[in-house]
């Protein structure tokens, strides 16, 4: 599946109708989203059961604002209507599958290289941050 563009008008919308949503919020001028722009798209192939969708910070600086959005890229992840994780930074293609197999366990196109557990280096952190379901807010309450 495609990327889809969010703005204020479609978010509610796109995030009521989809049980999980990706989102990359980003800039044209961010050198890091632009890296990080084809790795999303191709892994959006991989879960289409999955929304990937994009906000302009930018354009869209209310939006990406009712969020705290500090840092781009950041990538949020809402299931169910509600905010399950969130991270700023480019993950890599290896590191963005993990964090979707936590929430969607099947990947259609599972091979041995994407199934091994990604090696984290010592000093470097594991990618993301969960949110636990009780805490999380969701939007607009």
């Amino acid at each position: 599946m495609a990327t889809i563009e969010l703005t204020q008008k479609n978010f509610q919308e796109v995030i009521a109708s989809n049980d999980v949503v990706l989102i990359d919020f980003w800039a044209a001028w961010c050198a890091p989203c632009r890296a990080f722009a084809p790795t999303f798209e191709k892994v959006s192939q991989l879960y289409p059961d999955a929304v990937f969708a994009k906000v302009n910070a930018d354009t869209q600086r209310a939006l990406a604002g009712s969020f705290n959005i500090m840092a781009i890229p950041t990538l949020m992840i809402f299931q169910n209507n509600a905010v399950v994780f969130k991270e700023a930074g480019a993950l890599r293609e290896k590191a963005l599958i993990k964090v979707i197999e936590k929430i969607l366990p099947s990947n259609p196109s599972d091979t041995p290289e994407q199934t091994q557990p990604e090696q984290t280096k010592p000093g470097q952190s594991k990618p993301g941050r969960w949110l636990r379901r009780s805490n999380s807010p969701r939007h607009g309450a």
